[in-house]
């Protein structure tokens, strides 16, 4: 049986810092399920945090973060066959492999087993852990977190990536961040007004996450244990580890 222990949460929940937590106390590696981390160069934007996979003088090992040109396409199929080779690394070396992410359809696709063009694909025993954080607190989150990215200098990040040849196109597709920043530098969104839409827009963005972790639960069939972000990290570890044993006994 294949076991899986994946971490999931809207954006800023905190995710990768306990996921992180979590693997130093397991043993464990992480595999991200983020549809833009997978991109070099797009650092801040995506909020790859890699700072957060130091843990108590020990570097926790990731996969499946810097792997595609910024510019490039890079779809759920090329990420499933990616997680199969991360999974299969991380366990024939005797790690536990940790799916931590916010793209709903790439860790469903794994915990679903989507297939395609006719390629089958394993099937996981899935303990699935949501971060729950109030609405409130997750929008205080998210205004903070965008202007503390602003201040480590984002912006100079994507008029990096456009002055490297990245086309102004890709960067408005791969939205949020990339998009509103760009539509800035192309001289089409004074400053304040590309802040003030793209905070609108993260808003809107964890929410359709919470409609699409509702829709794995309700209508899916996909149990998801929920954590309150308030409950001390360490209350947390233990309770995952608690139960991940019963998952695997």
């Amino acid at each position: 049986m294949n076991h899986l222990l994946t971490i999931l949460g809207p954006t800023a929940c905190g995710k990768t810092t306990f996921a992180a937590h979590l693997a130093y106390d397991i043993d464990g590696e992480i595999i991200s399920a983020d549809s833009r981390q997978v991109y070099r160069g797009m650092d801040i934007g995506t909020g790859k945090d890699l700072a957060d996979y130091h843990v108590n003088g020990k570097d926790i090992p990731y996969h499946l973060i810097d792997i595609a040109e910024a510019g490039t396409r890079y779809n759920v199929y090329e990420w499933q066959r990616g997680f199969l080779n991360a999974y299969e690394d991380i366990t024939e070396r005797g790690k536990t492999p940790v799916l931590c992410g916010g793209t709903g359809m790439y860790i469903e696709s794994v915990i679903k087993g989507y297939e395609f063009d006719g390629r089958t694909f394993p099937t996981f025993d899935s303990l699935i852990i949501g971060l729950d954080i109030s609405r409130d607190l997750r929008r205080e989150k998210i205004s903070k977190r965008l202007r503390a990215r602003l201040e480590e200098g984002m912006v100079e990040e994507i008029r990096g990536l456009i002055d490297r040849g990245v086309s102004t196109e890709r960067l408005i597709r791969y939205g949020l961040e990339y998009k509103y920043v760009t539509l800035y530098l192309l001289g089409q969104l004074q400053y304040e007004e590309m802040v003030s839409l793209l905070e609108i827009a993260i808003h809107q963005f964890a929410k359709r996450q919470m409609t699409w972790f509702r829709g794995m639960e309700e209508r899916r069939g996909i149990q998801i244990h929920w954590l309150s972000i308030e409950m001390p990290m360490e209350e947390r570890i233990e309770k995952v580890k608690e139960l991940w044993q019963k998952q695997i006994a």
